[in-house]
């Protein structure tokens, strides 16, 4: 009995134990530093990361060793966001290629250790995730690959037990406590908008009003150039674009290439001060829409129905991108892939505008007597070269 207990006591700890590639003692002893000399602690080993391609499934999958132990090519996710001011260590106990979101980084020698900064890579890449491939002798135990940070010159040697337990930071989303601020601050404009603005707000806020072609208090849409009600709602509709935008921009999908013009930290003060800049460039842009329709319209001696247009864009705008970005929060936080959302982003815009533009032709034809031909044009300049535009450069 004693030697069947002594002899299940050493199968359990032969089960325990690790093989020197899996803990990248055959690149380096984690417990005395990786990399180079040594000279790094490691943070998180990416050997439970690789992936490879699936061509049944088209997409990647887990590497599993009794499946893919032929294939070259192991591919993992790097959050960068994550692990700023930390290094990027990849080895290979034979030459390899390191491709960085598949275009080629450099060839990789047996034996020697790549060293990448993090921070770089961010500044360099504009995202919070980066692709890693390592492209060579098949199999992922000749392979190694660590997030790492630099001992220092002062440091003392860490020792580390053998308890299996590891105190690791809460993960922490800066964009999660920016989206909540961003949520009470549009919460609060609307707020205001309805309190101080009570009148004007029914009426940008419904669907009713939107549909009627003959509107009751034409005085108000009409007769009016541009006032303070009118400079409060656009001014709202810019924040709701601007939180959109920053939206998507979580979501890894650039919009009109605005990750150019926002700031290189993603801390929430840098998101904040992004998200009035983008904002501020919306409210730019509706206000050059009004100029632009004041002035075409003025060419095609249309002058009685450009307050109406600018009227009817906002109405229509001020209740499609809230509803939009309901949905939009809706679905990223109940699917599994939210980055797959930007092959359809462009679906419900190029339906709004395309409705957008039936009902404005209409609205016109029973506001105005207005010839055709000169209605057509002067929407086709200012509504339907836009649209085509945005299509082409949106994403």
């Amino acid at each position: 009995m004693l030697l069947r207990i002594w002899l299940l006591f050493w199968c359990v700890l032969g089960i325990g134990q690790v093989s020197p590639a899996q803990t990248g003692r055959g690149a380096g002893n984690t417990r005395n530093g990786i990399g180079p000399g040594g000279r790094y602690y490691p943070v998180h080993s990416i050997r439970d990361d690789w992936q490879v391609y699936d061509e049944a499934n088209k997409a990647y999958i887990p590497f599993i060793v009794e499946q893919h132990s032929g294939i070259p090519s192991v591919s993992a996710f790097i959050d960068l966001e994550s692990n700023r001011n930390y290094k990027l260590l990849v080895w290979s106990q034979e030459d390899c290629y390191v491709f960085l979101d598949a275009a080629l980084k450099q060839k990789l020698r047996a034996g020697n250790w790549l060293v990448m900064s993090i921070d770089s890579l961010y500044r360099v890449y504009r995202k919070p995730q980066l692709f890693l491939t390592l492209y060579g002798p098949p199999g992922i135990e000749n392979k190694q690959a660590f997030i790492a940070y630099p001992k220092s010159a002062t440091q003392k040697t860490v020792v580390l037990s053998d308890d299996n337990l590891s105190v690791l930071p809460r993960p922490h989303m800066v964009y999660d406590d920016f989206f909540g601020l961003a949520l009470i601050f549009l919460l609060g404009t609307h707020a205001f908008l309805f309190t101080f603005f009570r009148r004007p707000f029914l009426s940008f806020f419904s669907l009713h009003d939107l549909f009627v072609l003959r509107l009751r208090d034409e005085q108000f849409v009409i007769n009016k150039q541009l006032n303070r009600a009118t400079i409060a709602f656009t001014l709202n509709l810019s924040f709701v674009i601007g939180f959109l935008v920053m939206f998507v921009q979580g979501l890894d999908i650039d919009i009109f290439a605005s990750r150019t013009l926002m700031l290189q930290g993603s801390q929430l003060p840098s998101l904040i001060i992004d998200f009035f800049l983008v904002s501020g460039i919306a409210f730019l842009l509706m206000m050059g829409k009004y100029v632009a329709l004041q002035a075409i319209g003025s060419l095609y001696r249309l002058e009685s129905i450009t307050n109406l247009h600018y009227f009817k864009i906002l109405q229509a705008s001020s209740i499609f991108f809230p509803t939009i970005g309901i949905i939009l929060t809706a679905l990223v936080f109940n699917m599994h892939d939210p980055a797959s959302i930007g092959a359809y982003l462009q679906i419900p815009f190029v339906i709004f505008y395309v409705g957008r533009l039936v009902l404005l032709y209409v609205v016109f034809t029973n506001a105005a007597s207005v010839k055709s031909l000169y209605l057509i044009s002067y929407l086709c300049i200012v509504e339907l070269v836009p649209l085509l535009i945005g299509v082409r450069f949106a994403l």
